[in-house]
């Protein structure tokens, strides 16, 4: 079983001259969706409230075979309205609720029955839930793999140093990393990207992988680097097109055993060979994803 801890919200997204769309999105749960479509089963701990936003992910992650953890709460359910630019990328504004106070990891069967646990984004900034998640991270780590996206949103940050602790703690719990270079750019605008990987690989990771968009992506393990060139499509808009990647790269280790505190050591053994064909098979599944609206993830024999 892999779990996937984080935010589930409706993404309302306008721009040109279509009439506004409603897509089920958030990061972490786009992710999860993305894992069993790829075949793997999972179980989702987020939130979402008993509204009509609420029934359209409950149907998601029901239509897809996802395992929800929690019932839905008498909150409202988040929602992202988003601006699409010319080339498809958005820009947000949320309308956010994240509180686990229904969630307690400690006496969790998914948390404790998990070979690899993920977060990231909203979930791991935003209070109360985000004590929560830190909380459950901490208490997987001694069985199950720990994989982290911060996607950071600079809404929701207040102070750019207590961010930046934050999304280290995180980073510090976890073995494998993903960041776009803008979130990277944004975090450490005093220096490289490539720098920043490296600098976060030193605080423990197996792996660290920063991703250009239509650059193709770049990742750094002990042993080394590689790289995976974006293939050229005809781009839709670019929602979700992280988090398909991450669900593929982390569906990548799980296909090689690489999951699991057992395997921690083969996994910070992995090659630079060895990274460059997991990246790849990433980079093809977010491909897939930015030709189609929305956040839409792959099915495995989409990216074979």
């Amino acid at each position: 079983m892999l779990t996937v801890m984080g935010e589930a919200l409706v993404d309302v997204l306008s721009g040109g001259i279509a009439a506004p769309q409603a897509y089920v999105g958030g990061s972490p749960m786009n992710v999860a969706v993305g894992l069993a479509r790829l075949g793997h089963p999972v179980s989702f701990v987020g939130r979402y409230g008993d509204d009509e936003y609420g029934r359209m992910i409950h149907e998601h992650l029901r239509s897809n075979d996802v395992q929800e953890v929690l019932a839905p709460d008498a909150l409202p359910t988040s929602t992202a309205h988003g601006t699409l630019d010319p080339v498809g990328a958005a820009t947000y504004e949320f309308d956010m609720v994240w509180d686990l106070s229904a969630f307690d990891p400690a006496t969790s069967n998914a948390l404790a029955d998990s070979q690899l646990v993920h977060t990231g984004s909203i979930a791991t900034v935003l209070q109360p839930g985000a004590a929560t998640v830190l909380a459950a991270i901490e208490r997987a780590r001694p069985h199950a793999t720990i994989s982290y996206d911060p996607n950071v949103r600079p809404s929701f940050v207040t102070h750019h140093a207590e961010a930046v602790e934050q999304f280290e703690r995180f980073v510090a719990l976890s073995d494998v990393v993903r960041a776009s270079d803008s979130d990277l750019q944004w975090l450490y605008p005093e220096r490289s990207v490539e720098e920043s990987v490296k600098a976060w690989l030193a605080l423990g990771p197996a792996m660290v992988v920063a991703t250009y968009g239509s650059g193709g992506s770049r990742g750094v393990v002990a042993a080394g680097e590689a790289e995976a060139k974006a293939p050229v499509v005809d781009v839709a808009d670019t929602v979700g097109a992280g988090d398909s990647y991450m669900s593929a790269l982390l569906s990548a280790l799980v296909d090689r055993e690489l999951v699991g505190a057992a395997r921690r050591e083969a996994l910070h053994a992995l090659t630079p060979g060895q990274l460059g064909e997991v990246l790849g098979y990433a980079t093809r599944a977010a491909a897939v994803t930015v030709s189609r609206p929305g956040a839409n993830p792959p099915h495995r024999a989409e990216i074979s």
